[in-house]
C-alpha cells in the first residue's frame, strides 16, 4: 500500500543517512588537510571547534543530498517510466557524464578548486570566531567543495550511486584534483576520464565495469 507522505519521509531519512555516510567516507581524504590545519589553529581555544567545522561541511553536502532527492522524486513522478534504463535513462546518464566532463574545464570549476586546494588561504580569508563561526566556516568550505565536485557526484549517480567501485573511483578523482601539485593536469585527466565514460555509456555500456543499472538490484548485465 501507498504510505503517503510518511513513506516519502522515511525514504528521505534513509537517503540522507546513506548520503552523509558516503560523503564523509569519500570526502575525508580531500578535506582532511583543511580540518587538520583548522584544528592546529584553534586547539588552544576550543578543542571541539574542528568537530563543529566538520559538521558545517557536512551540512552543506547534506543540503545537496536533500535537493538531489527532491529533484529525483519530482522527476520520477513527472516522467513516470520515461527515465527507465531501457528508455531514456541510459542517454540521460551518458549526457550527465559528458556535461560533468565539460564542467571540469570551466572557469567556475577552476575558481572553486582553487579555494579547495588552499586550506590556509581559505581559513585566513574566511575566519570567524567561536563555535557559530566554526560552523559557518565549515559550511562555506563545504559550499566551495560543492561547486568544485558537484559534477563528479552527478557522474556517480550516472554510474551507480551504490557501487563501491565507482564510489572509490570518484573519491580518488576528487582527492587527485585537490591534492596533487598540478591542478591543470588533474582536471584535464578527470575530464578525459568522464568524457570516455560518457561516450562508452552511449556506445558500449558493457565495456564499463561495475556499472549499476537503477532498479536492477545488481550489476549491469545488458543483453547482447
Amino acid at each position: 500500500m501507498d504510505g503517503g507522505p510518511w513513506t516519502d519521509l522515511g525514504t528521505l531519512a534513509w537517503f540522507v543517512g546513506v548520503w552523509v555516510v558516503m560523503m564523509a567516507a569519500m570526502m575525508f581524504p580531500s578535506v582532511a588537510p583543511t580540518v587538520a590545519l583548522y584544528s592546529s589553529m584553534t586547539k588552544s581555544r576550543s578543542p571541539v571547534a574542528p568537530l563543529v567545522f566538520a559538521s558545517g561541511y557536512l551540512i552543506a553536502w547534506t543540503s545537496v543530498g536533500v535537493f538531489a532527492f527532491a529533484v529525483a522524486s519530482a522527476g520520477g513522478r513527472i516522467s513516470g517510466d520515461l527515465l527507465a534504463w531501457d528508455r531514456a535513462g541510459r542517454s540521460v546518464a551518458g549526457a550527465t557524464l559528458i556535461v560533468a566532463a565539460v564542467y571540469e574545464l570551466t572557469p567556475l570549476k577552476d575558481v572553486c578548486l582553487g579555494k579547495c586546494r588552499s586550506p590556509l588561504g581559505f581559513l585566513l580569508g574566511s575566519w570567524r570566531k567561536g563555535r557559530l563561526g566554526a560552523l559557518e566556516m565549515g559550511a562555506r568550505h563545504g559550499a566551495w567543495c560543492v561547486g568544485c565536485c558537484w559534477a563528479l557526484m552527478a557522474s556517480l549517480f550516472a554510474l551507480g550511486l551504490m557501487s563501491i567501485v565507482w564510489m572509490a573511483v570518484v573519491a580518488g578523482l576528487i582527492a587527485l584534483e585537490k591534492l596533487i601539485p598540478s591542478r591543470r593536469t588533474a582536471t584535464y585527466a578527470t575530464a578525459a576520464i568522464l568524457l570516455v565514460l560518457g561516450v562508452l555509456l552511449f556506445a558500449a555500456p558493457d565495456a564499463i565495469p561495475a556499472l549499476t543499472v537503477p532498479g536492477s538490484g545488481s550489476m549491469h548485465q545488458m543483453e547482447q
